[in-house]
């Protein structure tokens, strides 16, 4: 059977392209079906989304060609400052201060303005010979075969693959049609994010502040601009997002601080709900999943592109040198090997940002002293604080070439 492609990847966003990229850097043909119309990818405007791409992420797309077209536009993460307080009384004594001059590498990672990153991706797709994209159409249909995986789209098109690859989201359509359950829960928090721009320069430091209703992240954007990801209890966060920009600066005020002198908004404001979802399975017959359709976690961290591209970057290395050993790629053997090479890493994550939630989001007078304690504790003790600091860059010990800066 002549199938239309090796890979068949449903789901643009930006995991979906990156695997496609990846892939076909290894002499693979991939299709990917993306839902969005191709206008709605390019536009030029900000709206206020931005990425912290660790510094493992940023050799990733160094090795995909891709860092080389939006490198101008990214902002070195230079330090990052942990802290835990109250609204309006600022932050408490101890803190966890990373600093990026004490691991070799530089610095932990960079901001990326959304509108940059799918910019240059899509510039690689296109300039891709054995890529092929299918924009605005949605799969309505999929199966698995004894020889092949196929969808049907929309316009009632028929796609056959060697394997299907869901990137389609936390709510993944691919996985639910394979039967793949899911494990998880809802944090009773709604991430309001947005971007800012500040009278005085940030420095290149971000600021995690841990509050009683939820975290404050304040990530550095280039010129004096900052990205706010502010988690706060779902009913709160609903009176908050109906607000007008005014009074939603006056809500954010005494959160922020004045650190930063005078501030604004810049783009637009979004909401969503916080909550963890785990795929029961990243694999299963002739399928895997990669990124948010096989998990999602609560933002504080700022790693979820990470682990997403991470995702990519070990199912294209296991893909790969399967191919180049005249293995199926669909196998259930091959598959497994991405499905163990990512499992403990996401738990692990998942694991480490839900408890860390549920820490330091409420104001018991007992935790406030320990966590604040084990800040201090923390930084003071430098080969722990090393440690943190290159898991936050995303430097571990099994990382995929392609976090390595290495072509597979």
């Amino acid at each position: 059977m002549t199938f239309d492609s090796d890979i068949l990847i449903v789901g643009g966003g930006l995991n979906g392209p990156a695997l496609a990229l990846a892939l076909a850097s290894g002499g693979m043909r991939v299709s990917v079906v993306d839902a969005l119309e191709r206008r709605r990818l390019t536009g030029a405007d900000f709206d206020g989304r931005a990425y912290a791409l660790a510094l493992a992420s940023k050799q990733m797309l160094s090795a995909l060609g891709i860092w080389k077209s939006c490198a101008a536009q990214s902002q070195p993460i230079l330090d990052i400052v942990v802290s835990d307080g109250r609204p309006g009384e600022g932050a408490a004594p101890w803190t966890l201060h990373f600093d990026h001059t004490e691991i070799e590498e530089g610095p932990m990672g960079y901001m990326l303005e959304d509108r940059f990153l799918r910019r240059a991706l899509l510039q690689s797709l296109d300039e891709a010979e054995n890529i092929r994209q299918i924009n605005g159409r949605r799969v309505v249909e999929q199966a698995i075969h004894p020889t092949h995986a196929s969808v049907t789209l929309d316009d009632g098109q028929t796609l056959r693959a060697a394997l299907l690859v869901g990137c389609d989201g936390r709510d993944s359509a691919t996985a639910r049609r394979a039967g793949i359950s899911r494990t998880g829960w809802g944090y009773e928090q709604t991430g309001l994010v947005c971007a800012i721009a500040h009278e005085k320069p940030h420095n290149g430091v971000a600021h995690q502040f841990f509050m009683p209703s939820g975290p404050l992240g304040i990530l550095p954007l280039p010129g004096n601009r900052s990205s706010i990801v502010w988690a706060e209890t779902s009913d709160r966060a609903a009176e908050i997002a109906a607000l007008s920009d005014a009074d939603f600066l006056a809500a954010l005020h005494p959160r922020f601080g004045d650190f930063l002198g005078a501030f604004g908004l810049e783009g637009k404001r979004f909401a969503y709900p916080l909550r963890l979802t785990l795929a029961n399975s990243f694999v299963a017959e002739r399928l895997a999943l990669v990124g948010d359709a096989a998990h999602g976690m609560h933002p504080l961290a700022g790693q979820g592109l990470n682990i997403g591209l991470r995702d990519v970057a070990a199912l294209a290395e296991v893909l790969i040198h399967a191919k180049r050993r005249g293995e199926d790629i669909s196998s259930p053997l091959v598959l497994a090997r991405y499905q163990q090479w990512r499992s403990f890493d996401v738990a692990a994550m998942a694991t480490a940002t839900d408890g860390i939630n549920r820490l330091f989001s409420n104001d018991n007078p007992i935790l406030r002293l320990g966590r604040d304690l084990g800040l201090g504790a923390v930084n003071a003790i430098a080969p722990l604080r090393r440690g943190l600091m290159r898991q936050a860059a995303g430097l571990s010990d099994d990382m995929p070439l392609l976090m390595q800066g290495q072509q597979i």
